[in-house]
């Protein structure tokens, strides 16, 4: 018998997670025969819209008839909005009755906030991932093309679905069978789990110098409790005068305000995709004054942070990622 993947699909979902979690299935089956099957569900069982405005048709409502063996909940800038005690009830029943239960792109979001990922390692969306670590600060939260954890599958979405396939069907019928399916997709390589899910530092930025590459890693996992430029060259084994004159020289910029501006962008993520205060992400990024934060943030984006709030997320991220959800 076909082995049977439900993908349920919210409003705002991206298209691109879901494709490509569908076309290795197709592929796979193309040379092995019906290894698999799979069925769209929605929370009603009508059509869903995604985020760069498609629709898709579902072939039932999540609560209708029997379940499959897996079910991968798709969603994207938006993933809460739809959630509420009928889907959690939802999802705890597949639970119960066995259900390996997964999440692409932010659907990691959905399963956190039914209390569904207690106790094991999960990974979403690069983008959501700060916003994910402030709202579940006790869940364990990589940076990983995608996570296998016992009866979870979590996974970035974009392309990255098609790595979790690829490795799926390496696990059910061999590694042969999933190269010859890349292939198909004219992917040069099939990606571990542990691969990025951004660019390096030096390719996103065109830089080069590795004491400069240092200093930025070291900045963005310090964006709650900053380094000052004294520290960040030390810790580069650099003087404060050499780190000045590498960010001019490559960057047209001073560390302390390339540092500001990851800060602050953190920051207009944080207010799009989360409840929280003013007060609480101006201390999630590193402001101890609020009135500070306010002031720096208006300065870089021309309006104030509830003003950026109103906006929602869909303004602040359209012109990032429309190529990639």
């Amino acid at each position: 018998m076909p082995d049977t993947i439900d993908l349920l699909l919210l409003p705002g979902f991206s298209a691109m997670g879901f494709i490509s979690a569908i076309e290795p299935l197709r592929v796979a089956n193309r040379f092995r025969g019906a290894l698999y099957r799979w069925r769209v569900l929605s929370l009603d069982g009508g059509a869903i819209e995604a985020s760069n405005g498609m629709s898709v048709n579902a072939d039932q409502a999540l609560e209708e008839g029997d379940a499959g063996r897996l079910l991968l909940v798709i969603a994207g800038f938006e993933p809460l909005r739809h959630f509420g005690p009928a889907l959690q009830q939802a999802l705890r029943k597949r639970d119960h009755a066995g259900v390996v239960l997964g999440g692409i792109d932010t659907g990691a979001m959905v399963l956190a906030e039914a209390g569904l990922l207690d106790g094991h390692r999960a990974t979403l969306h690069w983008e959501a991932l700060e916003v994910f670590r402030e709202r579940y600060p006790r869940l364990q939260a990589t940076q990983e093309l995608f996570e296998i954890d016992r009866r979870r599958i979590t996974c970035a979405g974009g392309t990255a679905s098609i790595d979790l396939m690829l490795d799926l069907i390496a696990q059910a019928h061999g590694s042969a069978l999933a190269v010859q399916v890349s292939e198909q997709f004219v992917l040069g390589r099939i990606r571990p789990r542990q691969d990025h899910q951004r660019m390096e530092i030096a390719a996103r930025y065109g830089i080069g110098n590795r004491k400069l590459v240092q200093v930025i890693g070291e900045m963005e996992r310090h964006l709650e409790t900053p380094l000052g430029t004294l520290e960040l060259a030390a810790r580069a084994l650099i003087t404060r005068r050499q780190l000045e004159r590498l960010f001019r020289l490559h960057l047209d910029e001073t560390p302390s305000g390339f540092y500001l501006g990851l800060r602050l962008d953190k920051a207009r993520l944080l207010l799009a995709q989360t409840q929280m205060s003013i007060t609480q992400i101006s201390l999630a990024c590193g402001f101890e004054l609020p009135s500070y934060f306010t002031r720096c943030y208006k300065r870089r984006f021309g309006h104030c942070p509830r003003v950026g709030r109103q906006g929602g997320l869909t303004s602040v991220a359209t012109s990032k990622l429309v190529e990639v959800r």
